[in-house]
């Protein structure tokens, strides 16, 4: 099994201008063919024109008839068209989604996107039952906006946080989404952006479950001919979105293993392989917002924790501890402030914890720690200094919060989820005990 040449899935169709032309040139020249970006020749490297370049451009009242290398462009990376689609993995890392594709002489021959790298994907070689909601664990961050947010304040951040989508929501309920695409058309028909962003937005929201997998949400990718899949729970609220990039991502582990069976390719790319398997190792034991570990890493250091007591004869504990009222905090600030204080939250258990603990992000505003040769006295102990050192935190406009805890004690013979459904049961007491304490399996 061999896999494509670049030049055999790059798309000629590009447009480009050289660097010495006008700004406003170049925005024309896009609104004509009707494209989202335009490639910039600038000698011996190619540079990019994006949609949220022009919105960053016209926000500072810069003249567009100002050549284009005035203004600085983000550079494109440059593959030669006869090396192999693996040799592009190594771009995918980078904040431009684009590599341009070269003739031997250094001249364009055309370009090549993420969704051209998804296309040629096997959906056979993917995990069937590797499931969407496994992946969010390490989704990129999501920009989630009320129906009536002002669509200049949207621009604006999409602007400075280099945003490429933001998710319309209504009652926690994907509405509407609003791309660059639908920001092109903006900035094109000169519309009023002080209008509500429901104006504007693309809806409704075709969506997939959680549920599905990998291979599924390739295929719908491929069919709907999108840049990203917005995913939603069993009753449609939403629970985040997951790119072309991230499924690709995926994918490398079970491109590797295919390469070990085809001694020829694997001489050329075992190095590549090597240092990429490390790089997305941690991308999948992590969550992406908090760094902290996410469900899978969990399971596997409890599994090794476990045979460590067991050896050693050693005590072990864990805390599930869940952050009170944190809904209030989305809706009253909005869920980047909420993002805010999980990650605050979490800096503190890192700081206040042991090296040797282990400290994961359950789900939401939930979060779990093991403690190595900790005695159900001394983690209670624990969880109550954690619950003052929380509630201390300093939030800013948020204010003060506090968090409820549940402990529980690891026994020999006794899998995770019976110590952990006893914890939860712990948390569970406190939370209708009144909240910001700390509640044991000795309660139940």
């Amino acid at each position: 099994m061999r896999f494509p040449i670049i030049g055999d899935i790059a798309s000629k169709s590009v447009i480009f201008i050289d660097v010495k032309s006008s700004m406003s040139d170049a925005i024309e020249m896009m609104f004509k063919n009707g494209h989202r970006n335009i490639i910039i020749k600038d000698n011996d490297v190619f540079r990019i024109l994006t949609v949220v370049d022009i919105l960053n451009i016209q926000s500072k009242n810069i003249d567009l008839e100002a050549p284009i290398k005035d203004f600085k462009l983000s550079i494109v990376p440059t593959i030669n068209r006869y090396k192999n689609v693996l040799d592009t993995i190594e771009f995918l890392n980078g904040s431009v989604e684009y590599i341009c594709v070269t003739n031997e002489d250094g001249s364009l021959y055309g370009l090549v996107t993420h969704t051209d790298i998804t296309s040629n994907i096997d959906p056979d070689t993917l995990m069937d039952n590797y499931r969407l909601h496994d992946l969010l664990r390490l989704g990129s961050r999501m920009k989630w906006v009320n129906k009536d947010d002002k669509t200049s304040t949207l621009l604006s951040e999409m602007t400075s946080s280099s945003f490429d989508n933001v998710i319309v929501v209504e009652d926690s309920r994907p509405l509407g989404i609003l791309t660059t695409k639908d920001v092109m058309k903006l900035i094109k028909d000169s519309k009023k952006l002080d209008l509500p962003i429901s104006t504007y937005m693309s809806s409704p929201v075709n969506t997939i479950n959680k549920s599905a997998s990998i291979k599924e949400a390739l295929d719908f990718i491929k069919q709907m001919h999108y840049k990203r899949v917005v995913v939603v729970d069993d009753e449609g609220l939403l629970v985040g979105i997951v790119s072309q990039k991230e499924l690709i991502s995926l994918t490398y582990s079970r491109w590797a293993m295919l390469m070990k069976e085809y001694h020829e390719e694997l001489t050329e790319i075992n190095s590549m392989l090597e240092n990429k398997n490390r790089e997305y190792a941690e991308m999948a034991s992590t969550d992406s917002l908090t760094g902290l570990y996410n469900r899978h890493k969990f399971s596997e250091l409890f599994l090794s924790s476990y045979a460590s007591m067991t050896q050693r004869e050693n005590d072990m504990s864990l805390i599930i501890l869940d952050i009170d009222y944190f809904k209030k905090i989305n809706d009253n600030f909005g869920h980047n402030a909420g993002d805010k204080v999980l990650i605050q939250v979490s800096h503190s258990l890192l700081k206040t914890l042991r090296n040797l603990d282990i400290i994961c992000r359950w789900g939401g505003e939930e979060f779990i720690i093991l403690l190595p040769t900790a005695s159900l006295e001394k983690a209670i102990y624990l969880a109550e200094k954690l619950r003052v050192y929380i509630r201390e935190l300093d939030l800013g406009a948020i204010g003060t919060i506090s968090a409820s805890f549940g402990v529980s004690q690891v026994r020999i013979g006794e899998s995770m989820e019976s110590v952990v459904d006893r914890a939860d049961k712990a948390l569970y007491l406190a939370k209708n005990s009144g909240r910001n304490c700390v509640r044991t399996e000795l309660d139940l």
